[in-house]
């Protein structure tokens, strides 16, 4: 895969930057300038890296002057790349959920966990070898802190439901959240009519649908206007949006508990999703929007049958 730098001004000192991970348009990070100063928001995989200093380089920030590394949970498609990036940015301080942070300072569980799901091959293509972050340089979160960015507050969220481990990020002077996976997944290719289609990304071990509809409504209580999502990029009009998450949140649930078998379930989830995606406008045909949500169905089907294993 050619790695290049592909990025979107925001407005407010906010920039979205392409992950490159598996495929342009999937998931993003985002920098947040302020005083000259910058703050990340997730970090990508090990191969991000590199884009994310190439950035720095082109906005003329010091590496010096990155103070935060926000990884919103520690999922290797947000937060593999912590440890390589905070190799490089001397002064910055690393915060995250406390659940998180220990697999920050030792990642060996992750990279095994996941090692066993990809094969060695398909991991180091996909991540590269994991890299411990000093344990001094972590900051654990509590629920509902401010952080302190050159005098832009940034207030912690943490928002169970996609993972234990999940934080979001108030900013008030963007009105905005960067919302990592807690607001869902709207991929651009699936909008219509200048709106979004969002889905919950429901992933093993962790699904909560109750503790998730919670964590949604905490997010519109923050009076944000805006959600940076991970997957991916800016979307507005989230008191609505929150509507249809908080639907096919329950929607999904709904399945699981009738349609048990793998299989089974993914067929009707799949087909959900594209009779819903096709009804809101999409121009894309059954068999391209299959393409796009193709890589969240497998893990969606895997995080509601393990729900409902330990729910049985």
């Amino acid at each position: 895969m050619n790695r290049q730098l592909i990025y979107q001004d925001l407005g407010n000192g906010i920039t979205c930057i392409d992950a490159q991970y598996v495929r342009t348009g999937l998931a993003c990070c985002y920098l947040i300038e302020e005083n000259g100063h910058a703050c990340f928001v997730d970090t990508g995989t090990n191969h991000t890296t590199p884009i994310l200093l190439e950035l720095l380089k082109l906005k003329n920030i010091p590496v010096e002057q990155v103070d935060y590394v926000i990884p919103t949970h520690v999922h290797l498609d947000h937060a593999g790349g912590a440890g390589s990036l905070m190799q490089q940015l001397p002064n910055a301080s690393l915060v995250t959920h406390p659940r998180g942070a220990r697999h920050m300072v030792n990642p060996s569980r992750l990279q095994a966990g996941a090692t066993a799901v990809y094969g060695d091959s398909e991991f180091n293509k996909h991540y590269g070898a994991l890299i411990p972050v000093d344990e001094q340089r972590v900051t654990p979160t509590n629920d509902g802190m401010h952080l302190n960015f050159q005098g832009r507050s940034l207030e912690l969220l943490h928002t169970l439901g996609h993972a234990k481990h999940h934080i979001c990020i108030v900013d008030k002077s963007s009105k905005g959240v960067f919302t990592g996976d807690t607001f869902g997944v709207a991929y651009p290719e699936l909008s219509a009519n200048g709106r979004p289609f969002i889905f919950p990304p429901t992933t093993p071990i962790d699904f909560s649908p109750e503790d998730w509809l919670h964590s949604i409504d905490r997010i519109i209580a923050s009076d944000s206007e805006h959600a940076y999502l991970a997957h991916f990029g800016k979307i507005s009009d989230i008191a609505l949006l929150a509507d249809s998450l908080r639907h096919r949140i329950k929607q999904f649930a709904q399945l699981a508990q009738q349609f048990p078998e793998e299989e089974s379930l993914k067929q009707k989830i799949q087909q959900h999703l594209v009779d819903d995606i096709s009804a809101a406008g999409c121009l894309l045909n059954p068999h391209e929007i299959s393409r796009v949500i193709a890589l969240d169905l497998g893990i969606l089907v895997q995080g509601l049958l393990i729900w409902l294993e330990k729910n049985s």
